[in-house]
């Protein structure tokens, strides 16, 4: 396991916290984080939160031969898993010093404490036994792993159920959860660990270490106990000397912790199996809370029907009059029709767009005649004022052309060629008669 060394600034400033009796997450020196518990769809699966340390526990069984010095106990085995998804620092396919110190405190706690009755387990002395295993998965890392991992073994053993079997002279019959009800194992007490961190070789102690704390600490104080008071084991670690005083005040902190938490797995216990037994909704999925991303579910919103005719009763009395209503279908063109009570369909109307196609195509041509007449007067009016000036001598020959040079402007509709030179030729004979009244008059 290879952690990030934490800079002298930082160890500094969590020392600094620690001696004027602060946390980084707002806790006091003897409280605990908060334990949530929630079982899996099938038996013997749990996750446990321990703040944001969060351990998956799954329980197994099997049908083994016995070992040979204890032939009528049944065998437990524990296997506690630290991957990187918890941690970066966690390396796979390894087993560092940590997770081995950690897997033989779990043993020391759970099955050298006799906390299962490993002889229930026995199906036929000396041939078969059942096999348990418990797997516990480090899901996220944030500290104090032992407490979770304890607390979600023991919480995983009382939830799961072994199959039944029935033995006939040497045969054994394993009977499916359908055929009979599954078995929970015996267990006579439950084991949970607390864990004590001290640092200035002792001077401060804080419970439930987080993993910032756990990296400025100078030892770590470990005790198993049940309800009843009865330390099951203890390990220190650390190379600090702790007075007898010191381990007698934590032994007490111990006694009240577990008493609080066991009460909290038998709570969680009985709820999941009233859920089971009605018929309930259970699982992973049931226990997210609605307030996280990945929560689909959502509480239904309570809806007032009461007085709902009177509502509705004064909101059509506040509205506006109906529009109005066409019963019978109306025929627009032949072969179409409108049926309901919708608006007036307006697709048949075929007629009034050619008539409005028509009505544009006669006011552009209306536009354009009415240009050439003023460019007409123009060239009067500029004749005028040249006759004034200047006299202009004019030919008789008949053969000059006049060429008007109009603006080019954009127009909607292309009219036909025939239109146009009709236009030209027309305005040119009305040019050239007035052409001739000139010369008349001169």
């Amino acid at each position: 396991m290879k952690e990030t060394p934490l800079s002298n600034c930082e160890r500094r400033f969590l020392l600094r916290a620690i001696e004027e009796r602060k946390r980084l997450d707002g806790r006091q020196s003897y409280d605990y984080r908060n334990v949530r518990i929630s079982f899996g769809a099938d038996y013997g699966c749990c996750i446990v939160e321990l703040g944001r340390t969060r351990v998956l526990g799954q329980v197994s069984c099997e049908l083994v031969s016995p070992k040979l010095n204890r032939a009528t106990e049944g065998v437990l085995f524990f296997n506690l898993e630290l991957s990187q998804m918890a941690a970066p620092a966690f390396e796979p396919g390894r087993q560092s010093e940590l997770l081995v110190k950690l897997n033989r405190l779990l043993e020391r706690c759970l099955r050298n404490s006799k906390c299962i009755d490993t002889e229930s387990l026995c199906v036929v002395a000396g041939v078969k036994v059942w096999q348990i295993r418990v797997d516990l998965h480090l899901l996220n890392h944030d500290g104090n792993i032992i407490d979770a991992a304890s607390i979600a073994a023991i919480v995983a053993l009382c939830h799961f159920r072994r199959p039944d079997v029935s033995v006939q002279g040497e045969e054994v019959t394993l009977y499916t959860p359908e055929e009979r009800d599954p078995v929970p194992l015996s267990i006579h007490h439950m084991p949970i660990c607390v864990s004590f961190a001290f640092f200035q070789q002792g001077t401060y102690l804080l419970v439930d270490p987080s993993e910032r704390e756990e990296r400025v600490m100078d030892g770590l104080l470990v005790i198993a106990m049940n309800k009843h008071r009865e330390i099951c084991t203890i390990q220190s670690s650390g190379g600090i000397m702790l007075l007898k005083d010191q381990v007698l005040r934590c032994s007490k902190i111990t006694g009240v912790k577990v008493a609080e938490i066991t009460e909290l797995i038998q709570k969680a216990l009985e709820n999941d199996r009233k859920v089971r037994k009605e018929g309930g909704k259970f699982g992973f999925a049931e226990s997210i809370p609605n307030q996280k991303i990945s929560a689909f579910k959502m509480e239904r919103a309570p809806v007032d029907t009461n007085d709902v005719e009177e509502q509705a009763e004064e909101i059509i009395t506040k509205a506006d009059p109906p529009s109005e209503v066409f019963a019978k279908p109306i025929v627009r063109t032949p072969g179409t029709a409108q049926i309901g009570e919708g608006m007036e369909n307006s697709w048949g109307d075929l007629e009034e767009s050619e008539r409005e196609e028509e009505e544009e195509d006669n006011s552009d041509d209306a536009i354009t005649s009415s240009g050439q007449k003023m460019e007409t007067e123009e060239i009067n009016v500029v004749s005028k004022t040249k006759k004034e000036d200047d006299t202009i001598i004019l030919s008789d020959s008949e053969e000059e052309e006049v060429v008007i040079l109009e603006p080019e402007e954009p127009r909607k509709k292309t009219r036909t060629l025939t239109n146009a030179k009709q236009e030209n030729s027309s305005s040119k004979k009305t040019f050239n008669k007035k052409r001739k009244k000139k010369r008349a008059t001169h």
